[in-house]
């Protein structure tokens, strides 16, 4: 099940416990039908053909029934831009590195608090396993793994 709007204000508002979303900070015109708009951390030139890693502004914490997946936001898709590793593992917290690809036929300017990608979150049924891998807790952007 993807969750909508609503739903995603009901699990901000939870106290402390299982269920709790948390998406820091959080923005009320970021916040669609059934996504939240996720925004960039600041400036970045996205040149043409080349992967650029960019960090995300919010602070996320998924607990272990909710995943995420990531959508470029049709306003760069249409300009050229691809997204690489659109994945949230349930029980991920922290900054998301975005890896933004430019396809199209000009550098393109990503301006600090532009709304650049979309997190859907889905419902993890009976999930009780939380991701504990290498980027957790990530602050800025981080590298590859051997990078």
């Amino acid at each position: 099940m993807i969750l909508s709007a609503s739903e995603f204000t009901r699990r901000l508002d939870l106290d402390e416990g299982p269920g709790k979303l948390i998406i820091t900070p959080y923005h009320k015109e970021s916040q669609q039908p059934a996504s939240y708009d996720l925004r960039a951390a600041s400036d970045r030139l996205l040149p043409q053909g080349i992967c650029t890693l960019v960090p995300t502004t919010e602070w996320v914490e998924l607990p272990t029934d909710l995943a995420g997946t990531l959508m470029c936001r049709s306003s760069f898709g249409r300009r050229g831009v691809l997204l690489g590793a659109g994945y949230v593992d349930p029980g991920f917290r922290g900054q998301l590195t975005l890896c933004l690809t430019n396809m199209g036929g000009e550098d393109i300017h990503i301006l600090k608090d532009d709304r650049i990608v979309q997190m859907i979150l889905h419902e993890i049924r009976e999930g009780n396993h939380g991701y504990a891998g290498r980027y957790q807790d990530s602050h800025g952007a981080v590298e590859a793994k051997g990078s």
